[in-house]
């Protein structure tokens, strides 16, 4: 099987703008430069995406600031995921930023940051913790939501990848996932405050910088949660750009990475809502997946159109660790999506 795992530290593009060593690593080892980019500005994509998962609670928040050259979405999600599951999601288009939110080069440091008169929303990286600040008036009719959240990221390996498109030279997508941050803080929203529990409740990351094609389809998945007394968390997905280098899927335990091979989504044709099954090349990931909410979401503004299906819902099963090690899950608060997007 591939993946390829690159340890030099190097720029991620080369002269001409193609990836200079595409594979997977543990950490942002190729660094990201947007002068180095050889494509139109509009076609560079810059984003961070924070999602965040309370098993204490039974909800899950998920907030985004990007910039996607020729439109920008800044976004936040509240999702109730108990007994009566709903959720609601609001987002800010900014046609044209092209740059002018100046997103850090690098998810290791720095502030990402956007403010208008609704929202005041923004991510802080310091040494061993990220922080999550989120201000949105008018974000459910006249509710308000309010968000002060800490995520601990001590040492811990990452899942970065690097991944070319065949038939554009120019193209990439360097991605980190960051799973099993434990999370801390306080939520407010519809005159409830809910304190984040960071034995149980965690955090994700998803950063990524590009250059894509106009019409892709992708799949991912990931979850976290407390195994004997230590973070466990999963990254899985495929289905973006040429992954002949390497796949995202990925497990983390104990801070620790366990690379997998191939992971195939069994979605039934009969719906998203529907339980699902997850199968694996190598048998070290088999999963089912019962899920609670289909998160759906379409836009169609001509030139864009982004049809995405972000289901949650809780997994169980079993992951095998590189030294054989078998981990149980056992109704596993997580997320798979089916996302097909043209821009």
């Amino acid at each position: 099987m591939r993946n390829h795992e690159v340890t030099n530290v190097q720029s991620l593009l080369k002269e001409d703008g193609s990836l200079r060593e595409p594979g997977w690593s543990r950490s942002l080892v190729q660094k990201y430069d947007r002068k180095d980019v050889k494509a139109p500005k509009f076609r560079l994509k810059e984003w961070d995406y924070y999602l965040v998962v309370s098993n204490e609670h039974n909800i899950a928040l998920a907030f985004t600031i990007s910039d996607d050259g020729y439109i920008g979405l800044q976004s936040a999600s509240f999702l109730d995921l108990g007994d009566n599951p709903w959720e609601h999601t609001e987002t800010i288009l900014n046609f044209f930023p092209m740059g002018k939110f100046n997103l850090p080069a690098t998810s290791e440091t720095g502030i990402t940051k956007y403010k208008d008169k609704r929202l005041d929303m923004q991510f802080v990286a310091e040494k061993d913790k990220r922080s999550i600040y989120c201000d949105y008036k008018n974000f459910m009719g006249e509710k308000p939501l309010k968000c002060a959240i800490t995520l601990a990221q001590p040492p811990m390996d990452t899942m970065v990848i690097a991944t070319p498109w065949k038939e554009k030279k120019t193209a990439f997508y360097y991605n980190q996932k960051i799973n099993c941050m434990r999370a801390s803080g306080t939520i407010e929203f519809d005159g409830k405050s809910y304190e984040l529990n960071p034995e149980i409740d965690y955090g994700t990351l998803d950063w990524g910088r590009g250059v894509w094609t106009y019409d892709n389809t992708w799949y991912w998945g990931s979850g976290n949660m407390t195994v004997n007394g230590k973070p466990f968390g999963f990254n899985i997905g495929y289905g973006f750009g040429d992954t002949t280098a390497a796949s995202e899927n990925i497990l983390f335990y104990d801070g620790k990475a366990h690379k997998l091979d191939d992971v195939t989504f069994n979605i039934p044709k009969t719906g998203y809502t529907d339980p699902w099954t997850f199968t694996s090349s190598d048998g070290r990931f088999e999963m089912d997946f019962v899920p609670i909410l289909d998160r759906a979401a379409k836009i169609d503004i001509k030139f864009i159109i982004t049809d995405q299906h972000q289901v949650f819902g809780r997994m169980s099963g079993k992951a095998i660790l590189d030294d054989g090690q078998v981990i149980e899950l056992k109704d596993c608060l997580c997320f798979a999506e089916d996302v097909h997007n043209k821009y």
